[in-house]
This record gives structure tokens, C-alpha cells and sequence, in this order.
């Protein structure tokens, strides 16, 4: 779950109420009404390196997340599975990724051998990702992120409206009046209910989550949030009191809503280290939406590489600089205010909370004012102009404290306003393996590199022009059955495509398929010698041929049943018939080629008597 939460005690009722002027922004009145807490929540990211587990972590027992390489059969995946005792029970909505079954004790094992295997694209536990509560009574005061990042100055150009944020969480207030106006429908991915009982907030998290991004604003009611009109799509990703949720829970919502007109998804869970959410937030980014996760409240780097599918943020306070709780390294993509932020609470009442799971829908409500000022943006765009806009706070260019610098909203919005995206340039596709001119047989494993100005948002795989599969995450890993393919000469090639619509074609790439079980035509057979119907006598020629579509591996001659010689393609030798008994005899032919396909012919002949009547005189 998220990154940070702290309780604090119930503030005075009066002092709450002289502070309300002071606390009143531009455009915006924020009023502290209610009993603040001060929570920092600490959500750790999932690992995927080779299905390794950070230690102390908790996961799904008797089951792990895999995915195959696109275009490897149900058939075959099962086949690999089943040599590691798994079985497949489901697969995630939208996703090439399974749930499999396994041993219970022997999830970590298995998935790291499985994330080895030369067909699989990755295999990982389904981490439970847990929060990590940090109690602080400390009491903030006042709305300081929203100067901060120059939201008052944002709001002249766009209040969010149009746009949809998914937060994927532990459920809302519905009944919050400085919420509900500004609720959708929501779904649960655990128990796939739409029911309003399902989604309700079941923790606080999500509530707390959900007013950073877009409480109810300039209304003289509690708290004023980021994108003021936007909308929020609840996704309740949990059905336990302590938050925590599992990673194919997070990968179902957030499919979910990419698929119900979310374009701004916020995850205030450690995910950045996990492939199964990044598949799902490249699939979400397909259909043109950003996701925003918050890096974590851990005060250290957990080592997780870049996440180009996702918006990883970090934490800063008052000071802008990063707090010393914030998790850092190279995955962060920018910095946000997280701690003291005023925010809606469960139950009706407010909260000062702190963590990067603030800070990240600090940054996801930034995007929908980014979309919501100009719709035509692409998620590359959206990426571009927060890079370009960000307040640089510590080694200049990108760092691993504060990613490319602390989101600056009245620069970000004003650029996204004025821009004209115009992305005519096709991404570029390679097949970089197998190389030109191998010899393939059975499985195949095909790697493809796609490159764009913009992003890739799914590359295709072709085998002679027909479809392997597709893959919408980097790298791009494919598994071709060649046993479908005639042997000789294949070309493979791959299409690539962005986020604007170009579509680039790969260079073909020529192989050689060989394979014997890919051959299923029969071999030709045709018996010389004898003649069908012949009567034959003394020492008798057998001769027989063959041929095939591809090679005659044998050629083997029979009287009535008994092996005589053999060879290939063609076969020649002698029968002794003095030994044979008169009358019919079958002489037989059987052929067979590489692949064990194999025909026969036979013929009938006759043996004169060889008897020899003695004439005795008289």
C-alpha cells in the first residue's frame, strides 16, 4: 500500500477555526475541521528480478505470477509448468500474465527457475505488499504543498475537468462531502464487485488517497486537492484492514480501469520493481493513460532498475528537499511534496499525512490538469513536458533522490497547453535473434528491439507474414512453433507501433527450418521386381524406390512378412525361391522418411512346383 501515514490526536476545536483564514489559498479555502492525524505509511515495491523476494516479504502461498513468451502455446506453457509441479489457474485480465499454482514452500524456487526458463518472458511471487505504519503526532497547519508546486497558478489554465483518475487503493468515502461529488462508480478487484460496500474505504488509505488528488475545491470546505474537477474511478485492491494487497490484485484493477475511461491511474504501493503491474501499466498506457506509484517509504535504494511503463515519485517537505524517509534510486522519475499534507479522511474528517503515497497523486492529480489542458498529449508528451518543467533540486539533471527535480505545476500546464504534439515518425523495429541464416527447429525463441521518439506502445511478431503473438512491454520476447512451418527458407519480421498510430516494419530476417516432426507427407514406394501377378522360380530379383518431399531415410524389402535387405532411397537384392513352398507368396515394400512417415506397397506372386518326379524302368 502506500508510503506513508501517521495518527496524531484530535486538534482544538477553536485553534482549527482561527487557522481557516490562514490556510486559504488562491482560488481555494481550505478549512481544517475535524480532528488531524499525521500517517506515514511505508509500501515497499514488489521484486521481479528473477522472482527474487526482499526479505521480510510476504506473498501469495501456493501460487506465483508467470508470464510466457507471446506466441507460446497454452499446449506447451502447460508442458514447462508441469516440470515444475505447477499448474495454470487463471490468467489476469488483459494480460499475458498467469496465476500458477505450485507448491506451497516452494514459491521462490520455482519462480526464480521459471524466470530462467528460455520461453518465459518472467515469473515472479504475488507479493503482498503490506504497509508499514509510522505514528507522529505532529500537527501541520497549513496547505504549504499547493504554493509549492504553483497549483494556484495551474488552476488559471485547467481544473482537471474531463478527466478520469483511477486510484488504486483500499476503497473511499463515499459519503465524504468533500469527496462524493467527485466519485464514479468504483469496482473490487479482489472479489470483482462493483458493489458500493465493496469499494468502500476499508483502511482510510484510499480516502486519504483520493482527496490529494481531487477533493472537493474553492467550496469554504476542508481541503482543497491538486485537479479540483477531475474525477475519481475507485479501485478497491484489497479486502483487508491492514491494506495490504496483492500484486495480481493491483494488475486486475488497473486493467480494469484502462478499460472503464480511466487515463490517470494512481498506485500508492511499492510496484515499481514489478513486472506484472508494469505489463498492466503498459497495457494501461496503450490506451493513451499515465500511471503515477509512489518510490516508497523505505529511507533507502531497494535496487529496482528504471520503470519506463510507470511515474515513480519521491517525497520532499517544506524545505524541498527529500525526507528522510523517502526511498530513492534509479527509478525515480520526480519528486513531489509528501509530508504534512492536508488531505479528506474516512468518516467525514481531515488528515495531515506523509508519505510518497502522497506525493505520487500529488503527481497523478498534476497529469489530469496536464490532459484536461490540452487532451491531444500523449503519455510520452505528458512524461516530456514533466521533465522539462520540473524545479531541478539536486545534482543537476536527473538524480536518484529527486529523479528529474520536484514537480512544478503552473510551468507544467502551461506547457502542456501550448504544445502541438505532432509525432509522424514511425518507431523502428529489429529481430535481433535468431540471426540471418540459422537453423531452426521446434520452439524458437525470437527477441525484437523497438526504439521510438516517442515510446513503443506494442510490437508484433511475424513468421512468412502470418502472426506469432503480440508483446506490449519491453523487451520484446516471442516463442515461434516452427513445427508449423514447411522446412526450408522462413522470414520473420516485426511491426512496431507508438502512441500517435506510426507503425514501423522491421527488416525481414531469413532462417532455415528444419524439423523433422514438421513433415507429415508419406514418402512415394514402388516395387520393380517382381511384377504384380508373376509366376517366378529359382533365384528371383527384389528391387524397389522411393521418393519424398523431403528425404528417404529407408527402404526395406519383405517376403510374406520377412525382412529380405534395405537401404535408401532405393534397394535391390536376391529371394532363393527353391526354399519357398508353391503357390502365392506377398513380396512387400516399406518406406520412411526423417520424420517417421513411412507408406507401403506390396505385390502378389506365384511359385511354380519344384518337385521332382523319379521315372523308375521297368
Amino acid at each position: 500500500m502506500a508510503t506513508g501515514h501517521r495518527h496524531q490526536k484530535p486538534a482544538d476545536r477553536r485553534t482549527s477555526r482561527q487557522s481557516r483564514a490562514q490556510r486559504r489559498l488562491s482560488q481555494a479555502a481550505v478549512l481544517v475541521s475535524a480532528a488531524l492525524a499525521m500517517t506515514t505509511v511505508c509500501l515497499p515495491a514488489a521484486a521481479a528480478e528473477e522472482g527474487a523476494t526482499p526479505p521480510g516479504k510476504r506473498f501469495a502461498p501456493g501460487r506465483i505470477l508467470a508470464q510466457p513468451r507471446a506466441g507460446l502455446s497454452d499446449v506447451e506453457f502447460r508442458k514447462v509448468l508441469g516440470k515444475e509441479k505447477g499448474r495454470l489457474s487463471k490468467r489476469l485480465n488483459r494480460l499475458g500474465v498467469a496465476v500458477v499454482e505450485v507448491p506451497a514452500g516452494a514459491e521462490e524456487a520455482i519462480a526464480k527457475r521459471l524466470a530462467r526458463h528460455e520461453h518465459m518472458k518472467f515469473a515472479e511471487v504475488d507479493l503482498a505488499i503490506a504497509p508499514d505504519l509510522l505514528p507522529n503526532d505532529q500537527y501541520y497547519g497549513n496547505a504549504w504543498h499547493l504554493p509549492k508546486i504553483q497549483a494556484d497558478l495551474a488552476w488559471e489554465r485547467s481544473l482537471g475537468d474531463g478527466v478520469t483518475v483511477a486510484v488504486l487503493d483500499t476503497g473511499v468515502d463515499a459519503n465524504h462531502l468533500d469527496l462524493g461529488a467527485n466519485l464514479l462508480p468504483g469496482w473490487n478487484s479482489v472479489s470483482g464487485s462493483s458493489d458500493a460496500s465493496a469499494v468502500s474505504d476499508i483502511n482510510n488509505h484510499g480516502t486519504w488517497v483520493s482527496g490529494v488528488v481531487a477533493a472537493l475545491s474553492n467550496n469554504s470546505l476542508g481541503v482543497a486537492s491538486v485537479a479540483w474537477n477531475a474525477k475519481v474511478l475507485p479501485v478497491r485492491v484489497t479486502n483487508t484492514t491492514d491494506g495490504v494487497a496483492y500484486t495480481s490484485d493491483i494488475a486486475n484493477g488497473l486493467t480494469w480501469a484502462a478499460d472503464h475511461g480511466a487515463k490517470v491511474a494512481n498506485i500508492s504501493y511499492g510496484v515499481s520493481g514489478s513486472a506484472t503491474v508494469s505489463s498492466a501499466a503498459q497495457y494501461f498506457r496503450s490506451k493513451g493513460g499515465v500511471v503515477c506509484v509512489s518510490a516508497g517509504n523505505s529511507g533507502a535504494d531497494p535496487g529496482y532498475a528504471k520503470n519506463e511503463t510507470v511515474i515513480s515519485v519521491s517525497a520532499t517537505n517544506s524545505s524541498d528537499t527529500r525526507t528522510s524517509w523517502s526511498s530513492y534510486g534509479s527509478y525515480v522519475d520526480f519528486a513531489a511534496p509528501g509530508e504534512g499534507i492536508q488531505t479528506t479522511a474516512r468518516g467525514g474528517g481531515y488528515s495531515s499525512v506523509s508519505g510518497t503515497s502522497f506525493s505520487s497523486p500529488m503527481t497523478a492529480g498534476l497529469v489530469a490538469l496536464m490532459m484536461a489542458a490540452n487532451p491531444k498529449l500523449t503519455p510520452t508528451d505528458i512524461e516530456a513536458i514533466l521533465q522539462n518543467t520540473a524545479d531541478d533540486l539536486g545534482t543537476p539533471g536527473w538524480d536518484a533522490y529527486y529523479g528529474f527535480g520536484r514537480i512544478n505545476a503552473a510551468e507544467a500546464v502551461k506547457l502542456a497547453a501550448n504544445s502541438t504534439p505532432s509525432d509522424t515518425e514511425a518507431p523502428k523495429a529489429t529481430v535481433t535473434s535468431p540471426g540471418a541464416g540459422s537453423t531452426v527447429s521446434g520452439l524458437v525463441a525470437v527477441d525484437v528491439s523497438g526504439s521510438d521518439n516517442y515510446g513503443v506502445i506494442k510490437v508484433e511478431l511475424y513468421a512468412n507474414g502470418k502472426l506469432v503473438g503480440t508483446e506490449m512491454t519491453s523487451s520484446y520476447k516471442f516463442s515461434w512453433d516452427s513445427t508449423g512451418t514447411a522446412n526450408g527458407s522462413a522470414t520473420l519480421s516485426a511491426k512496431a507501433y507508438d502512441t500517435a498510430g506510426n507503425v514501423g516494419t522491421s527488416p525481414s530476417v531469413t532462417v532455415t527450418v528444419s524439423n523433422g516432426s514438421g513433415d507429415t507427407v508419406a514418402p512415394q514406394v514402388t516395387i520393380t521386381s517382381p511384377s504384380d501377378g508373376a509366376t517366378v522360380g529359382g533365384t528371383v530379383s527384389l528391387a524397389a524406390s522411393a521418393t519424398d518431399n523431403d528425404k528417404v531415410s529407408m527402404v526395406s524389402l519383405y517376403v510374406d512378412g520377412k525382412l529380405m535387405c534395405s537401404g535408401a532411397p532405393s534397394v535391390s537384392c536376391s529371394w532363393n525361391t527353391r526354399k519357398a513352398s508353391s503357390g502365392g507368396h506377398t513380396v512387400s515394400a516399406t518406406a520412411k522418411d526423417a520424420a517417421e512417415n513411412s507408406a507401403t506397397t506390396s505385390v502378389s506372386v506365384s511359385v511354380g512346383s519344384t518337385t521332382t518326379k523319379t521315372v523308375r524302368r521297368k
